[in-house]
Parts: C-alpha cells; sequence; structure tokens
C-alpha cells in the first residue's frame, strides 16, 4: 500500500495542478458589476409630474440624461386621489360660508358691531349735597322717550378725566385776583392718570396748551401764564358832549338853543351803556372742539371758572349745547363774581329780552349732566376744584341698548330714577345719537 502511494501517475498531479490554477485564474479575471443606474421615481398616482410644496405636481421636463418614462405604464390597483395641495400661508384664505362677516379674520382688523349703546354716568346725593355710595343696579330705573330701558352695564370704578379748563378772563379785578391765587391748587385735584388743557376767554376764547399730564411741569407753568389782571365795569355816559348839554332848562327844554347840540330847544337824552363782551359760547366749543378728539374710555369733562355772563359770542347756546351732547362731554363749574352770591345767583338765571346773559352756566351743567359750585372767595374756589374732580371721576356708570333705531338721528330725552328716598340724581337730560357710536 505504501508504494502505491508513492508512485502516482505525474499526469494525473499534472492535470490536477492546472485545473486549479485555471479556477483560479478565472476569479481574479472576472470584472466587478456596476452599481444600478439612477431611475427616476414614478409618479404618484393622480400626478403628472415633481411635486413641489406650495405650488403642487407638474410635468417635469425630459433631460437628456434622465430616463423615460414607459410609454404604457403598468397597471396599478385604484388609490384614492391625493389631496390638494395647500396654499401657502402669505395668501389669503377664503372664510367659511358659516363664519359672521362682522368678525375680523386676521389680526389687526377692525371690529364694527352696529348697536346702539348708550353710556349715562350718574351721580346721585343726599339732602346735604353729599355723595350717596353703595347703591347697587337695581336701585336704578332708566327711561328713554319715556320708555324704560334694561341695564346692560353698571360699574362705579373710577375712570380717568380728560378735563379742559376754561378760564374768564373778563371778570371784575378783584374777583380775578381770587381766581389766580387758587390756580395753584388745580393740579393738587387731578391724578396722575388724567390729562389737563388749558383755555381762557375775553373777547374771544384762546387755546393756551392742548392736552398734557396732569401731574406734568407744564400744566403749572402754563396756568401762571393764564393768569390776567380783569376788566373793571366801564361808567356809563350820555351821548354827545357833556359840556354843551344845557344847564337850565325849563318843562324840560332848553331856553337858549345856543346852548343846545344841534341848535335845538329840545332836551335830547341820549343813555349809553357800555357793551360788555362774555364770549362763554364760544370758548365752550372751542374746548369742546379739542375734547372730542380724546379716546373714548376717557371721561371728558369741560371746567368752567366764570360769572356765567354771555354775549358776543358766535355760536349759540342750542349749538353748543348739541355738540356737547353728540360727544359725551359733561360741563362743570365754579361760579364766582355777583352770580356767586346768595339769591343773586338764582336771579341771574331770569333774562331780559335785548339784554346781556347773567347766568347761563347752569343751563350747561343741567343739560350735560355736569355741576357746579358757587363760591365767593379763594378757599371756597381751591376747594371745588378737588370736590368737582372727585365728582367726575366717582360716578355710577350706567349702559342700555336704545330701543330707538340707529338711523334715527333726532334727541333722545333720558331720564334717570333712583329708589331711594330723598335723594337728587344728576344725569344729562339727554343725547344726540353720533355716527361714532356705531363702530
Amino acid at each position: 500500500m505504501n508504494g502505491w502511494k508513492a508512485i502516482v501517475p505525474a499526469g494525473l498531479v499534472s492535470v490536477g495542478l492546472a485545473l486549479a490554477s485555471g479556477v483560479l485564474a478565472q476569479q481574479q479575471q472576472t470584472p466587478v458589476p456596476d452599481a444600478p443606474t439612477p431611475q427616476a421615481p414614478s409618479a404618484l398616482p393622480g400626478t403628472n409630474g415633481e411635486i413641489t410644496p406650495g405650488i403642487g405636481s407638474s410635468e417635469a421636463p425630459t433631460t437628456p440624461g434622465s430616463s423615460s418614462a414607459p410609454s404604457q405604464p403598468q397597471a396599478q390597483p385604484e388609490q384614492p386621489p391625493a389631496p390638494p395641495a395647500q396654499q401657502p400661508s402669505i395668501q389669503q384664505e377664503e372664510e367659511p360660508q358659516d363664519t359672521p362677516p362682522a368678525i375680523g379674520r386676521k389680526a389687526g382688523a377692525d371690529i364694527v358691531v352696529q348697536v346702539n349703546f348708550v353710556q349715562v354716568p350718574v351721580t346721585v346725593k343726599d339732602s346735604k349735597g353729599n355723595p350717596v355710595a353703595g347703591l347697587t343696579w337695581r336701585d336704578f330705573t332708566v327711561y328713554e322717550n319715556n320708555a324704560r330701558e334694561p341695564l346692560r352695564l353698571f360699574s362705579v370704578d373710577p375712570e380717568p378725566l380728560s378735563i379742559a379748563f376754561v378760564i374768564d378772563q373778563s371778570l371784575p379785578s378783584n374777583v380775578m385776583s381770587e381766581v389766580n391765587q387758587s390756580m395753584g391748587s388745580i393740579q393738587g385735584s387731578l391724578a396722575p392718570y388724567d390729562e389737563a388743557a388749558v383755555f381762557s376767554y375775553t373777547n374771544g376764547p384762546k387755546e393756551w396748551t392742548g392736552f398734557t399730564g396732569a401731574q406734568s411741569a407744564r400744566l403749572p407753568a402754563v396756568l401762571s401764564l393764564a393768569k390776567a389782571t380783569g376788566s373793571d365795569p366801564m361808567v356809563p355816559v350820555t351821548g354827545g358832549n357833556p359840556f354843551a348839554a344845557c344847564s337850565i332848562s325849563i318843562n324840560g327844554n332848553c331856553p337858549d338853543p345856543n346852548l343846545q347840540p344841534g341848535k335845538s330847544t329840545q332836551t335830547i337824552g341820549q343813555y349809553n351803556l357800555p357793551k360788555e363782551i362774555h364770549t362763554l359760547n364760544d370758548a365752550i366749543l372751542a374746548a369742546a372742539k379739542e375734547l372730542s378728539t380724546r379716546p373714548k374710555e376717557r371721561r371728558r369733562i369741560i371746567f368752567v371758572i366764570s360769572d356765567g355772563k354771555e354775549y358776543g359770542s358766535k355760536a349759540t347756546w342750542k349749538e353748543v349745547e348739541k355738540y356737547l351732547l353728540t360727544n359725551k362731554i359733561a360741563v362743570y363749574a365754579t361760579l364766582v363774581g355777583d352770580s356767586a352770591r346768595w339769591g343773586e345767583e338764582w336771579l341771574d338765571r331770569f333774562h331780559l329780552p335785548f339784554t346781556m346773559y347773567d347766568n347761563i352756566l347752569y343751563k350747561y351743567t343741567a343739560a350735560t349732566g355736569g355741576d357746579y359750585y358757587a363760591e365767593g372767595n379763594t378757599n371756597g374756589i381751591e376747594r371745588s376744584y378737588a370736590k368737582i374732580a372727585e365728582e367726575a371721576r366717582d360716578q355710577y356708570t350706567l349702559g342700555y341698548l336704545s330701543h330707538e333705531s340707529i338711523y334715527d338721528a333726532k334727541y333722545r330725552s333720558i331720564d334717570v330714577h333712583v329708589n331711594r328716598p330723598n335723594v337728587s340724581v344728576i344725569a344729562k337730560r339727554g343725547y344726540w345719537p353720533s355716527g361714532q357710536d356705531l363702530k
């Protein structure tokens, strides 16, 4: 056996080596296959080409290096169509049909609601003139044009004031001196969140400053500039030359025509009263126009320091009253001078035809829901500033929806009742609706 193994034929060995070397050479010469060529992705069902975000699907152009899609696409199972692509956020979306048109769909849009909302500030005082606190909405009843209106708003929160001071500079010199001394207390009666403007009038209104901060350094500086010396009443004189009048008369006639003006024997008497100019209506109207530009969230107040006389204004009281009630402005006043005396305050309300109005401030305060105080000295004038500012700020605020049409621009009367005995109610008597209420 060992001999047989040693004598293996040489031919078989050479054949085996040749086969092994051939297999090895074949393995070394076999080329490595290339990577698969990139193929374009197949289109989604219901599309014609590529999909771009925000634009949708579009048919892609064919380039030489890209493989074309087969002319006969393979059959695929039916699938539901893809949802349409969303539009970019910069484009305006259509509002759904069930959305009310009055509601804005974007930030900063103006919301217009056509409702006839009426707001009425009310002051309630007891028999001694002190404010009555602690009332609730059940204690108030509001009537508009003799129809009861359910309350939709009741508030006792204090509101910031936009107050325009109107100073009468045609007062007598002694009264004007007291008013000048009291002006230093005006700023102390106002809160830091209030704002004030200063007006004055003699023969026409004058604006000293627009609305500025109540506690700013500008307000006392302007008030010091608004001080005046006043004006004393003139003495009436007779017509003609007073030295040429007849000193001797018989039965009311001059015996010597040479002594009579005009060379006549008849006595001619002419009594000329000096014309005093007090343009109170124009001054209140000028302050009201400035107040009408203030925000609705603020309480609009005109504070008049005057004796209430009116003569020579271009605007009538009725025109100014309508402007005040249309723009929700209340008039408060400190009555000084002769009209502040006891008893004369009421007598000055009577007006003789073709003469000057002695006092019309009470008409403004009663119509607009304001109040006034009659003061005869400096201390009383200073106290009135604080009382009026407090009264105007701390009021009961009532609100309701009017039953009248929003397109009716006629005057509407308001009557406020309080279910408490021995109290007085101070509120505006009515109003004219304005187009600004519809916004």
